[in-house]
């Protein structure tokens, strides 16, 4: 199976960089199922019901979240009507969170991808602890028996924290990887036990900026310490930045993995595939 999944969407020039870009995409590399991390979606804050319409549009099959989800208070009703969308699994179990951390979804072929969405702990909000969340999940849903694929999106802070859910799952999972730093990086790869992994996809932004926000507020409480406003999404177009995957058809583990960079200032980068699409 070919499955793509794209990182942070940043604002307008975020969501208008991935309708620009993945219906070529989705043609170009033959995906059969797409996710795409929307918690920045609406303004660089969380993801309002009309900018998730724009992603589905665009190409997406799931949305995942992280830190941000509930940033947009419309998200906390939008989420209990819209399957395709799940928030971190890890929210404390006697507490009422809306919506779902996991999710089967079933491909137009009839093959079955589990996403896991994950918020890690390290400098971030005080969850439960995301390895034994995953684990339940993973168990539950086997990879190669229930799942075609299992995809887990790791939204942490560090580094360490999603490596280390990367050899947590290693061997269950079809791919693993980081979300929230918003910076794509050059760890690519396929793991002993056959899972697909990068430790941060980067972001769907205009990469003239911080982390895809305008330069002058971060650089103002950097170099003065004074807070001067809200950070707002940088405007110009956007690099369209995600990983592309194979998985075997027998144990749904992955064969092949590669980053996807493409459109605004980063040099591009798409898989070169054959026009045939593997059923």
């Amino acid at each position: 199976m070919r499955i793509a999944f794209f990182g942070d969407i940043v604002g307008r020039s975020g969501r208008e960089g991935l309708a620009e870009h993945l219906p070529g995409l989705r043609r170009q590399l033959g995906l059969e199922f797409v996710v795409v991390n929307a918690e920045n979606a609406a303004a660089g804050f969380g993801i309002t019901e009309s900018t998730a319409r724009e992603l589905f549009q665009a190409g997406a099959d799931c949305l995942t979240l992280g830190n941000h989800a509930w940033d947009q208070k419309e998200a906390l009703t939008y989420i209990q009507r819209e399957p395709r969308m799940i928030r971190p699994l890890n929210y404390p179990r006697l507490a009422y969170i809306p919506g779902r951390g996991a999710q089967l979804f079933e491909t137009e072929r009839g093959r079955r991808v589990l996403v896991i969405n994950l918020l890690g702990r390290v400098y971030m909000d005080a969850l439960d602890d995301p390895f034994s969340a995953v684990d339940r999940e993973l168990n539950a849903c086997p990879l190669g028996e229930a799942a075609d694929a299992v995809i887990v999106d790791m939204h942490a802070e560090v580094t360490s924290e999603k490596m280390a859910m990367g050899h947590f799952c290693d061997g269950r999972a079809s791919l693993v990887v980081g979300t929230h730093t918003h910076v794509p990086t050059a760890d690519c790869q396929i793991l002993p036990g056959g899972t697909a992994y990068q430790t941060d996809a980067g972001a769907c932004c205009d990469y003239d900026s911080v982390i895809g926000n305008h330069k002058e507020e971060p650089l103002r409480r950097f170099t003065t310490r004074v807070n001067g406003g809200r950070y707002k999404p940088a405007e110009g177009p956007a690099t369209v930045c995600g990983v592309y995957f194979e998985t075997d058809d027998v144990t749904g583990l992955a064969r092949r993995v590669e980053p996807i960079r493409v459109g605004g200032r980063l040099s591009e980068s798409i898989p070169q595939v054959s026009r045939t699409v593997v059923a």
